[in-house]
């Protein structure tokens, strides 16, 4: 993969932290500062589709946890017992 170098002003407890982290992990610096980058990239980026496509039937009010479980699992055994949902 080819890279290009740019310049960037750090906190230098940051810098500081990152000096430990590479020292512990074994590898360089710039590799941390990389998949920094690389997390803050896909933090803000702009999807051309929504993280979720497929909808389920509710009750029409907020679910608990249980109950969005249990709403996941049997639309996922249907799809499983049918072949596709509708």
């Amino acid at each position: 993969m080819s890279m290009k170098r740019t310049n960037v002003y750090a906190d230098p407890e940051d810098l500081a932290i990152i000096k430990e982290a590479a020292k512990r992990r074994g590898i360089s610096e710039a590799e941390i500062i990389r998949q920094g980058i690389h997390l803050a990239a896909m933090a803000n980026r702009v999807w051309d589709e929504p993280l979720f496509s497929r909808t389920f039937e509710g009750p029409g009010r907020t679910l608990a946890k249980s109950e969005v479980r249990d709403a996941v699992a049997d639309a996922v055994q249907r799809e499983t017992d049918g072949g596709t949902a509708a």
